[in-house]
């Protein structure tokens, strides 16, 4: 199932992030091509992967048999609808525009374009990102798994039902930011209590992504390992209370709730 040549429409910094890993891979660098308006950016892609770069949007187009849609969303308008040309029925599109519909895209061309929507997040540009994705009405079951398959290369993918991906907008596309939310937080409550800057933001980062390996690993229950680190009468309990006195999880509900609307508002749900 491995593409001829891989084009990327944008060379942002999600671009990136899969350039990286698919270099990393087993993908040559030279059949992957970059369409990139900035010079700079252009030159230092080549220069560090190794890839092909292009200002040229129709050359990359033309030539790919999978297409990596990696512009802005507010530029939907003006890029997609001159790629229609170079389009056909053998390119996949596989498309990182947040919020934008596969029924949208679709729109932008002819025939019965082959889409793939995902929503990757910004993890990604250190190889353990999340991602999921959702297939339009023309893709089939070999573009979702192959678009699966290039996406795990910067972490770990689910595939979801399209009207699902507005929530995933709201946990995982949004989700880093809560995180580092909480650990700045955490951190900070650390230096409060006579830490040192420099540690306290360490044992911070590091229990977050320790605990985090911990759910993924272990495949238990958050609520179970919270249980067997809260011993009765402890500290972990004592904090444990007042963060459920403080709102954290509430906070989180919002959080979430709010992105997901936010996301259906731009999509235009």
């Amino acid at each position: 199932m491995q593409p001829d040549r891989i084009g990327f429409i944008g060379g942002g910094n999600m671009a990136e992030a899969l350039l990286k890993g698919l270099t990393a891979g087993t993908f040559p660098a030279e059949r992957i091509l970059v369409a990139e308006p900035r010079e700079s950016q252009r030159r230092a892609l080549e220069k560090k992967y190794g890839v092909r770069v292009s200002d040229d949007n129709l050359e990359v187009a033309r030539t790919c048999d999978v297409l990596i849609l990696a512009v802005k969303p507010q530029l939907l308008d003006e890029v997609l609808p001159p790629l229609a040309m170079a389009v056909g029925s053998k390119t996949l599109l596989l498309s990182i525009l947040a919020g934008v519909t596969t029924a949208a895209l679709e729109a932008c061309f002819d025939g019965s374009p082959r889409v793939v929507r995902a929503m990757p997040n910004t993890p990604a540009l250190v190889g353990i990102g999340a991602a999921a994705l959702c297939a339009g009405r023309y893709a089939t079951p070999d573009d979702l798994l192959l678009s699966e398959r290039l996406l795990e290369c910067v972490g770990m993918v689910r595939v979801v039902s399209e009207k699902e991906m507005d929530a995933v907008t709201g946990l995982s596309g949004s989700g880093p930011a809560y995180v580092y939310t909480f650990i700045e937080a955490l951190a900070d409550a650390g230096v409060e209590q006579g830490l040192s800057r420099e540690a306290a933001l360490a044992l911070a980062a590091q229990t977050v992504h320790g605990a985090a390996r911990m759910v993924l690993e272990t495949g238990e229950h958050p609520a179970q390992l919270r249980d067997r680190v809260c011993s009765p009468g402890g500290t972990t309990i004592a904090g444990v209370a007042a963060l459920e006195e403080g709102g954290l999880r509430a906070a989180l509900f919002d959080a979430v709730r709010r992105a997901t609307r936010r996301s259906r508002e731009l999509g235009g749900g």
